[in-house]
């Protein structure tokens, strides 16, 4: 299986997607940012555009994530706390104010109501005239890792995936440069996985919706070269590089074999990295900018094409400007200062990734078929059995730290007498009351015709015409992000787990 023979950006893209990778072009530098209201936001977007990132990416609240409004009983203490709270066609134009949508790529990390932001997205940049067929970035828009790892679901798995399936019909005709899908990883290794199981869980997943979107009548070439990938980088450094060569490998050989993929677009596994929260500590926290260093260095050898660098003091709030600025500097210091960018994949060939690349993809081939024979990766998540492997193996990490088998800086060995911890970020609790506010003046004040669209969405779920239209009706007569969520729960109901 060794790719020392292998040319970057052929067939099966081991040693990277392109032929040229970072000499050419360096990979987009994207800043995950969002908190409090869409001002708030914005102003942080802005900040970080006059310093140097190349695409924005936005965290949502949970209440936005979970299909809620902000005045919402369950809502309450949550508003804007881990991303920014947007209910509406209002606060997503806020969100962009001054922001030119057709001249920057945005990802915007979303699963539940994925089509609900999009549509919201799409809508905004129309009103503002640009192009929507030249808006360019991602919806991460991934429900299954939900349900594995990490707990925003709303509607049991196969309505979820009849939503994401329309969302891939229509963004085909409609966003021809956008990226329907981000089929992550990330959250698999944050709940503790190892590597291995990192892409075998992220590439069965990736099967389960191009096999759905199959089975809903898209031809593979069609929507193949817009799906994309959300990676971990973690601690071993050496072991991450070979990860990401090993899931480029083996997607290629799965697009090619299992669903006859003709196209070699189709074929390329496309990745965002960020680097890996869970190893982030509150102990010492200005180590975590080596740490971060380190695993960023990593996801560049490795062919990532777009990163997210962490910021030191996220083990203790959200970052502040000053932190954000830094992690950012880390990126533009390895592209511009180390010199790994002269080479398309600088450890290609080195016997110890060769053969650590060729035993991860045996490892996740592996996991692969053991879900294919329980029926594929619906029936293994809801026999628990990835949920299960997961668990397992952060037992077993915490074991090994908790015997100082594995050491971590600062918490189980070279530990320090408690310092005056950093300054950290504050967030104004009267922006909860703010945007509460906004939300029912927005209410009060729209037309009788989003009842008629609310209904209309209704009715196309309870059969099969394609949801996103209805959607963005729905939105566009401003609709609520919570209210068109309650309309799907009619329909589909809620996912509980057992």
């Amino acid at each position: 299986m060794s790719s020392e023979n292998e040319r970057p950006g052929e067939y099966p893209f081991t040693r990277g997607i392109y032929r040229e990778m970072y000499r050419t072009r360096p990979w987009t530098m994207r800043q995950y940012a969002g908190f409090g209201t869409a001002e708030e936001s914005n102003r942080r977007y802005r900040y970080l555009l006059s310093q140097g990132i190349t695409g924005l990416s936005v965290a949502f609240d949970l209440p936005t994530q979970m299909g809620m409004d902000s005045d919402h009983p369950l809502a309450a203490g949550e508003v804007g706390r881990v991303g920014v709270a947007i209910c509406s066609l209002a606060d997503m134009e806020r969100l962009f104010d001054g922001i030119r949508l057709d001249g920057v790529s945005t990802s915007m990390t979303i699963n539940s109501t994925a089509a609900i932001l999009l549509s919201l997205y799409v809508l905004a940049a129309r009103r503002r005239g640009a192009n929507v067929r030249k808006l360019s970035g991602t919806v991460q828009n991934d429900i299954l890792k939900e349900y594995i790892a990490r707990g925003t679901y709303i509607y049991p798995p196969r309505a979820a995936m009849r939503i994401i399936t329309d969302l891939f019909a229509w963004a085909g005709s409609e966003l021809p440069e956008w990226n329907t899908i981000s089929i992550s990883g990330y959250h698999i290794r944050e709940a503790g996985s190892t590597a291995t199981q990192e892409v075998a869980f992220t590439l069965a997943n990736a099967i389960a919706y191009v096999q759905a979107a199959l089975d809903a009548g898209l031809d593979v070439d069609a929507f193949a070269p817009r799906l994309s990938f959300f990676f971990n980088a973690h601690n071993d450094f050496l072991e991450e590089i070979a990860k990401y060569r090993a899931a480029r490998r083996l997607w290629a050989r799965i697009m090619k074999e299992r669903f006859g993929a003709r196209h070699s677009r189709s074929m390329m596994l496309r990745f965002h990295t960020q680097t890996a929260g869970s190893t982030l500590t509150a102990q010492q926290p200005d180590v975590n900018v080596v740490r971060v260093a380190l695993q960023a260095m990593a996801a560049v050898l490795g062919g990532t094409q777009s990163l997210h660098t962490n910021s030191r003091d996220e083990a203790l709030s959200l970052p502040t400007e000053e932190s954000a600025r830094l992690a950012l500097r880390t990126q533009q210091i390895i592209a511009n200062e180390t010199g790994v960018t002269n080479v398309a994949d600088p450890l290609g060939g080195s016997s110890y990734i060769e053969n650590l690349t060729d035993e991860i993809e045996r490892g996740a081939s592996d996991y692969i078929a053991r879900i294919d024979a329980m029926g594929g990766t619906l029936a293994a998540i809801e026999s628990g059995f990835i949920q299960s492997e997961i668990q397992n193996a952060a037992y077993a990490f915490q074991q090994r730290v908790e015997r100082g088998e594995t050491i971590v800086v600062g918490v189980n060995k070279f530990r320090q007498a408690e310092e005056n911890p950093p300054a950290t970020f504050r967030m104004d609790p009267a922006l909860e009351r703010l945007q509460i506010e906004r939300l029912r003046e927005l209410r009060a004040s729209r037309g009788a015709d989003v009842e008629t669209r609310l209904g209309e969405l209704e009715q196309a779920a309870r059969g099969s015409d394609n949801l996103m239209p209805r959607i963005l009706a729905a939105c566009e007569a401003l609709a609520t992000v919570g209210e068109i969520s309650d309309r799907l729960r009619r329909v589909f109901g809620e996912y509980k787990e057992s």
